[in-house]
């Protein structure tokens, strides 16, 4: 095969994060957007010591298993990918590329628990990030989400599926206000413009809602009459702050350089297996709220019983994990790198009243070396790319007799598996949460013990 050329594949399965998998003359070719049964016609676009991928171009031949997507946007946007499938065909899907990941990794001998479906299929996300721009080069603009295959489109989403009412009525609103004012939005290439991103977050539980209009300093506007439309919104939550970020970052990262709050505060309080959680604009908060719920209720359930044990919670964020936890265990020690984070979550300990509870900042891979308590059970909740492998050796030389991997990426989670069964420990069991239907996506829940231990 030659790069740039175009080849008939037949695609005979898939692969995380929800690719096509094919075979031509012998070779494993991954394609993006296709499904297996399909026959399509593909443009070779990568071939290297990685693999070979390839640019759909055209379904040649269709499966009979697509359902009609409920988003009127599915096609157009680039977030859904799989609102096409019937859950019960993602969940088989999500499953099948997990468990081929940790197969390859040679990880065996666990008890499966099966894949645990979102309590709520549509409707479920709590936080997203709309930008501002045009569909069609120098059309009216739009507020929404990149679109599929173009790389400056923004398509409007006041139809998006994935999001409650709420949502769609800030965005509708938002959209329809700054048309009339015919302010410019960003142009990240020429880094001129005013109107960038709109940000919302809704505590689903407690029904708060934090809106964060973000702009360039480029024009001063006054943001008096578009705060008052939003507040004369019915809305089924209610509207608790709605604050101006500026930004003038070079990169398309919602970042601030300040905050201005134009009306009631700038944090939500959420409410998650009765602890109360403080989320200020910026801090992480899993984006499905009654998805986390049951996803730390599976770390806690993976946990037993464990009221006299110091439990490490690495990659702690704001210290969630950590503080539902904490009353199943004698101590929780959590690390993060971002210290806004760590504040956060000293404050919410505070709030809930948790005084087991000790937060650090600093890059896990540094502080681990200086922490001088033994954990009985580490928790690991890393990024995408997985534990850095500095902390995973600390990890494994502190030689915890159980550790419980939480993961959003099976990839790297494979990867540092095979890591630890080859220094002493068994993977003793593994669950998956669909946190994020109509998404590729999936969360991974792996109970670990030392083999020593058993």
């Amino acid at each position: 095969m030659r790069k740039r050329k175009e080849y008939e594949f037949n695609i005979e399965g898939t692969e995380f994060p929800g690719k096509g998998i094919a075979y031509y003359e012998g070779e494993k070719v991954a394609i993006k957007g296709t499904l297996p049964g399909q026959k399509v016609r593909a443009r070779v676009s990568k071939k290297n010591s990685n693999g070979i991928e390839a640019k759909l171009t055209e379904v040649l031949e269709d499966i009979d298993y697509k359902v009609d997507p409920k988003c009127e946007n599915f096609g157009m946007c680039g977030g859904c990918s799989h609102g096409h499938l019937s859950l019960e065909k993602q969940l088989e899907f999500k499953e099948q590329q997990v468990l081929d990941l940790l197969k390859d990794k040679n990880i065996k001998d666990f008890e499966f628990l099966g894949i645990e479906s979102s309590p709520e299929e549509y409707e479920y996300r709590n936080k997203m990030e709309f930008t501002f721009g045009d569909f069609e080069k120098g059309g009216e603009l739009t507020l929404g989400m990149h679109a599929k295959n173009k790389s400056f489109a923004i398509v409007t989403v006041d139809k998006c599926q994935i999001v409650d009412e709420d949502f769609r009525a800030i965005l509708s609103t938002t959209l329809e206000h700054f048309r009339q004012e015919e302010l410019p939005y960003y142009k990240i290439m020429k880094r001129e413009g005013f109107l960038r991103n709109l940000v919302i977050r809704k505590a689903s539980n407690t029904g708060e809602v934090l809106v964060n209009i973000v702009t360039t300093s480029q024009i001063q506007y006054d943001f008096v009459e578009f705060t008052n439309k939003l507040i004369a919104l019915n809305l089924k939550g209610e509207i608790t702050g709605i604050i101006h970020t500026v930004n003038d970052s070079f990169s398309d990262v919602v970042q601030a350089d300040k905050i201005n709050i134009l009306y009631g505060r700038e944090y939500i309080i959420e409410n998650l297996l009765g602890l109360n959680f403080k989320i200020n604009p910026f801090a992480f908060f899993q984006t499905n709220t009654k998805g986390a719920e049951a996803l730390y209720s599976m770390v806690r359930d993976f946990m037993g019983d464990s009221e006299s044990k110091v439990v490490f919670d690495l990659y702690c964020g704001t210290g969630t994990i950590g503080q539902i936890v904490a009353p199943k265990a004698k101590k929780v020690l959590g690390i993060e790198l971002i210290e806004e984070a760590v504040e956060a979550a000293k404050e919410n300990a505070k709030l809930n009243n948790l005084n087991n509870c000790e937060f650090i900042a600093g890059d896990v891979a540094q502080v681990i070396k200086d922490v001088k308590i033994k954990p009985d059970i580490i928790i690991l909740d890393p990024p995408r790319p997985g534990v850095h492998p500095v902390a995973l050796d600390y990890v494994i030389r502190f030689n915890a007799p159980e550790i419980i991997y939480v993961s959003c990426n099976p990839k790297s989670l494979a990867v540092d598996l095979a890591v630890l069964v080859e220094h002493g420990y068994k993977v003793e069991k593994v669950k998956l949460m669909d946190m994020f239907p109509h998404t590729p996506h999936v969360e991974t829940v792996v109970g670990i013990r030392r083999k020593d231990t058993l």
